[in-house]
């Protein structure tokens, strides 16, 4: 067996069953699951049609790399979306969703035989990160979210809490922007000094953008799109990674793309082409749909920003929280009293029949701060109704003697 195996720790959700192993929710409550953060809203019509019309692709071997259409369509959309024209032939790649794609793209940009080789991540993060960086032979080094900026309401990334001599070893670099869980968007002057670091040190940025699409002010600034404005149009050392998870509530459907530096995306299209990661064709002539149309995404961020609108300001009555700038989570702090995240959860879960995930699975202790502990991380993935009635039932939770 693989000895680096050993190395991993659970996955969030399998902690999360395991600490409410054993809890009897309350019978007069119907359960509301603001735990996991997997869309729930009604997958478009127009694409499972889309799918369906396309089963006959069942009968072919698909190709890694994909149709030309799927590249064109989401070559097309980084267009429209971010005014950055890519070669869809040599700067597209179509891969099953982002987890698969962030945690292969490891395997393929590490030298895992170099000593102390490391791939950085933002903390608290997704914890794809830190496994792919252990199968990979590096060790994960984890940047913690910047104190300063957290006592005003930001979750930026204290990137200068890594030292110059990590940096130097530095082989992958993940960032998740907006940010899960904190919905943390980055401006351009943190992209430039990232892109920086990247130049001086010579590693891989990863860019993870899944939940790009759902905003509330104003679009989030992409990768692709940071690059351009500061005349990087080669995208050197870049690969942006999207999905239509989020965006078109088709997590089933495990379907994204990467894109950015073409010799990248060619040493990485050899590693798929073993790795057996092909998109079948039905699964792509859906995708090409999904990727053409805005209306159905403009619906769903509608829909979200309904439920932050009515769910944030009664949280924020007994809690320390704020509207993100993007994504569907909330990140509150818990109020005094309330200092375990592991036992509150147990506890509202108890009493109230609601399910969260303690911030502290989220997070691993750096440099002394453990920066999800005292959090929970709320998916508003239910519908609005369900959303109100978890949030009036928190609330009453913490307000009860």
């Amino acid at each position: 067996m693989n000895p680096r195996l050993a190395l991993l720790q659970p996955y969030p959700f399998e902690r999360l069953r395991e600490l409410t192993r054993g809890v009897t929710p309350n019978p007069a409550l119907a359960p509301i699951s603001l735990g996991i953060g997997e869309p729930k809203h009604p997958t478009p019509a127009f694409i499972k049609e889309a799918l369906v019309s396309a089963l006959d692709g069942l009968a072919s071997y698909p190709s890694t790399i994909g149709e030309p259409a799927l590249r064109e369509a989401c070559a097309g959309w980084v267009e429209r979306r971010y005014g950055v024209r890519l070669d869809a032939a040599t700067q597209v790649l179509p891969v099953a969703g982002t987890r698969e794609a962030l945690f292969a793209l490891a395997q393929t940009v590490v030298d895992g035989s170099k000593p102390g080789a490391a791939v950085v991540c933002p903390n608290p993060f997704y914890q794809i990160y830190e496994g792919a960086a252990l199968l990979a032979g590096a060790e994960p080094v984890f940047a913690n979210g910047d104190p300063a900026a957290e006592a005003r309401g930001d979750f930026s990334v204290d990137w200068a809490g890594i030292d110059d001599a990590t940096w130097a070893r530095t082989q992958l670099l993940y960032v998740c922007s907006p940010g899960n869980p904190t919905g943390a968007v980055m401006p351009l002057a943190e992209w430039q000094r990232l892109f920086e670091l990247s130049d001086r040190h010579g590693f891989v940025i990863a860019s993870d953008e899944c939940y790009s699409e759902i905003w509330f002010d104003q679009p989030p600034l992409g990768s692709l799109q940071a690059a351009k404005a500061l005349g990087r149009d080669d995208f050197r050392r870049l690969i942006a990674l999207t999905s239509l998870s989020k965006r078109s509530n088709v997590p089933g459907l495990r379907s994204g793309f990467v894109a950015g530096d073409a010799k990248l995306l060619r040493d990485f299209l050899l590693y798929r082409t073993y790795h057996g990661a092909a998109m079948g064709l039905a699964v792509q002539r859906a995708s090409i749909a999904a990727w053409n149309d805005e209306g159905h995404v403009e619906a769903n961020r509608a829909l979200y920003r309904q439920k932050f609108e009515r769910v944030t300001p009664m949280l924020a009555g007994v809690m320390d929280v704020g509207r993100p700038e993007a994504g569907f989570y909330l990140w509150p702090r818990l109020p005094e009293g309330f200092d375990d995240d592991a036992a509150f959860t147990r506890q509202l879960l108890a009493s109230y029949n609601v399910a969260v995930l303690p911030g502290s699975y989220l997070s691993r202790p750096a440099r002394g701060v453990h920066p999800g502990r005292g959090r929970v991380r709320l998916a508003l993935v239910a519908g609005l109704d369900e959303c109100v009635e978890a949030a009036d039932r928190i609330v009453s939770f913490i307000r009860s003697p």
